[in-house]
């Protein structure tokens, strides 16, 4: 059975993954994005391409309406002077259109960490979610919390290439759960395709293993020739003012940068490593098949 799925951050490093999976499938896909350009290629008979935002309960509503099952996430606005603020009118948004629209079925983005609500930076966003989704009455909730996502990585290809360096303001020698996205996308289109939990319930995907930064670091490194690139832990002030720099508001790169020093005190490893629970692709095989092909553009 072919099942009407909405997919909020269909750009997204995870919603674009989950839309070309459920497509294959034949499944037809509302594929919802601040800005839709590179959502054009995947436009065709079973998918509908929508410009929309996820604060516009209007939309929302009528995309959720004729919707089996949908993908929500909570999305980044660095330009948000109250970044908290606006996350709760995001999950709002969320909320009152799931109960207009009557959908029965939500997987929801979340993150491993989210069990806490603060300390955490973004992800007491994300906790904050998990906690108002839960509240909604004959609704099934299923919650992914994610490991930290090894794409990250590309994020510092710029510092790798320019400095001979890779770091973040993350602790090198803490050892986290680390998932490639293409494994999330399998695990929440594959709920998304086939809607069968009740209730409200939290599935986490964990990688294969947990890294540390400097041993990811340290992988990279042999990948791309360089077996002594160091990994070096950035101090807050400096990684402020790049951020600044970048034009992101004070608020949102304090939350960020909260997220990443909070690294050190272990909140990341809140979530057990089960069997169920691993993901296969690992580190090396991530580095081998994407790091390394954008670094050497």
């Amino acid at each position: 059975m072919k099942n009407n799925i909405v997919i909020l951050g269909a750009t997204g490093t995870v919603g674009r993954k989950v839309a070309e999976l459920l497509l294959h499938e034949g499944h037809k896909l509302s594929l919802v994005a601040r800005h839709t350009e590179s959502l054009e290629a995947l436009r065709g008979p079973n998918a509908r391409i929508v410009a929309g935002d996820v604060t516009d309960t209007v939309l929302l509503t009528e995309l959720f309406s004729n919707a089996d099952s949908a993908f929500l996430i909570l999305p980044d606005n660095v330009k948000a002077e109250d970044f908290r603020a606006y996350q709760r009118q995001v999950t709002g948004a969320l909320i009152e259109a799931i109960q207009r629209s009557d959908i029965k079925y939500i997987v929801n983005m979340s993150s491993v960490g989210s069990h806490q609500h603060e300390g955490n930076g973004i992800m007491a966003g994300t906790g904050e979610q998990e906690v108002r989704l839960n509240q909604l009455e004959g609704v099934n909730v299923l919650h992914v919390r994610s490991a930290y996502f090894m794409e990250n990585f590309l994020r510092t290809i710029g510092l790798v290439k320019n400095r001979g360096i890779n770091g973040t303001v993350a602790t090198g020698d803490r050892a986290i759960p680390m998932v490639a996205t293409r494994d999330v996308a399998r695990v929440i289109a594959g709920h998304l395709a086939a809607p069968d939990w009740t209730g409200k319930q939290v599935e986490a995907v964990m990688g294969p293993r947990d890294y540390t930064y400097r041993e990811f670091t340290t992988l990279i490194g042999s990948a791309i020739g360089q077996p002594d690139l160091p990994y070096v832990q950035i101090p807050v002030p400096q990684a402020k003012e790049i951020f600044l720099g970048n034009g992101f508001s004070e608020d949102f790169v304090d939350n960020l940068i909260e997220m990443g020093t909070a690294v050190e005190t272990g909140f990341m490893n809140y979530q057990p490593r089960t069997t169920a629970t691993i993901t296969p692709t690992t580190a090396e095989e991530f580095i081998s098949e994407v790091y390394t092909p954008l670094y050497r553009r």
